[in-house]
């Protein structure tokens, strides 16, 4: 269970990241080979007209997947669901691993041996349990991020660029590990009894530090970034920016082309270290309609201050999640502590049963956390309508996520799995907007 399992959720949103993918058809595949761009083209249920109708041009969008398409996307998201699971299950065998086969204590022995400084001997204990978790998590990863990843045509890094891009996070996750776990058990140590409040404020104010630092420090770590030049495309993100009031004159592209097929665009930092980025695979694979449908959303969430909402949303989630780990540390230190060696809830030797708390807690509140974030992407869909004005362009991008996520979940399949609306619901809503505006949209007819 490595350190970024326990700050998954509340990550997530914090700083935009990939929510749009690679095209899932063939036909506009080919045509990227080419140099002429990408022109996009309406279905012709979809047309705007006196006798539009919003459902018929919603069936017109989706029924562009063929059932091959179809069954792929829904096999690699459901896929995803049984994921879920297993990464629940591996994460608490690892803890159990550490715990009764005292490797926890073993490492925290070693950096008491090593150094006397109590928060030195949290830094030690925290590399070499980020390093340990990680090579024990490796089977898994590399079906996830690797085997899976280039059976459903999703990646494009050959083995070795993959093993570079997991050393690289390797080493970031250990500076972040060394911050944060040095960080928590301070305040643990520091407040016994009101830790799990103390320790929510420490870790929101981590976060921050994460949106400030990362598109400047973390990002290129792992993708060129180089201005975009001068152009239409500029030109337009600045000027939606710029009607926007999102203080960014420099418009980004990175090299995503070189490990993924998907697509994707943010607007992400804080203060001067806030950027407009796009991916190649965003620039060469879609229409003009849909760069501008996609901005539009990603500034969506920058006006309306998703960043800030969600680490507060998920703050208060960290608070009942930590109030969990102190009701339920002690209770199981009482039973196998002695088996564990762990001294008590300041122990560092602690973090494993610390962590598997925590990941039980989150589990089941899957849906909660998953609810949060859907909310706040469909605040910024409609906001990137009313700014893009690109319904159809919309519509494609939207139809575009079948290539990796079920197009057409059961209600309830969305509740529980979907941080995003699914794509027919994101489609609707496009022709739902054509619908009232088909006198000042955009002509794509």
């Amino acid at each position: 269970m490595k350190l970024r399992n326990l700050t998954l959720y509340f990550l997530i949103g914090v700083v935009s990241t990939v929510i749009w993918v690679q095209p899932g058809f063939a036909q506009q595949d080919e045509q990227l080979a080419g140099s002429e761009p990408v022109v996009l083209v309406v279905p012709d249920g979809a047309r705007s007209g006196p006798d539009f109708d919003v459902e018929q041009a919603t069936d017109a969008y989706v029924n562009l997947l063929t059932d091959e398409q179809r069954a792929k996307s829904n096999a690699y998201m459901e896929g995803g669901y049984w994921l879920i699971l297993w990464n629940f299950i591996y994460g608490l065998a690892i803890a159990w691993l550490l715990l009764a086969k005292r490797l926890s204590i073993r490492m925290r022995d070693l950096s008491e041996r090593l150094v006397r400084w109590r928060a030195l001997q949290s830094a030690i204990y925290a590399a070499l349990y980020v390093v340990l978790t990680t090579i024990l998590v490796f089977p898994l990863t590399v079906y996830q991020g690797f085997l899976r990843e280039h059976a459903y045509d999703l990646a494009t890094q050959t083995f070795g660029a993959w093993m570079g891009d997991q050393f690289t996070g390797l080493i970031v996750g250990i500076i972040m590990g060394i911050v944060a776990i040095t960080g928590i058990y301070a305040v643990i140590r520091k407040a016994p009894n009101t830790w799990w409040i103390w320790g929510s404020v420490a870790s929101v104010a981590f976060l921050f530090l994460l949106i400030m630092i990362s598109p400047v420090f973390i990002a290129p770590l792992f993708n060129e970034y180089k201005p975009l030049e001068d152009g239409p495309l500029r030109d337009r993100i600045v000027e939606i920016a710029r009607a926007n009031q999102i203080p960014a004159n420099d418009v980004y592209w990175f090299d995503a082309s070189a490990q993924t097929t998907r697509i994707s665009a943010n607007v992400s930092g804080f203060a001067g270290t806030m950027r407009i980025s796009l991916n190649d695979n965003l620039m060469n694979r879609t229409s003009q309609e849909e760069v501008e449908a996609v901005m539009g959303h990603e500034m969506g969430h920058y006006v309306l201050n998703h960043g800030v909402k969600l680490i507060t949303n998920f703050g208060l989630l960290l608070v009942a999640g930590f109030a969990f780990v102190f009701w339920g540390f002690d209770r199981a230190l009482r039973r196998w502590g002695s088996n564990w060696g762990i001294r008590g809830v300041g122990d560092t030797a602690g973090l494993p049963l610390f962590a598997a708390l925590l990941s039980i807690f989150f589990f089941f509140a899957t849906p909660i956390v998953y609810g949060i974030i859907r909310v706040h992407e469909i605040e910024a869909d409609n906001y990137g309508l009313n700014v893009s004005r690109q319904p159809d362009g919309f519509a494609r991008v939207a139809m575009r996520v079948a290539e990796y996520r079920k197009i057409s979940p059961g209600y309830w399949e969305e509740i529980i799995f979907y941080h995003h609306p699914s794509g027919r619901n994101r489609v609707n809503m496009a022709m739902q907007w054509k619908s009232e505006n088909q006198d000042t949209e955009p002509d794509h007819n």
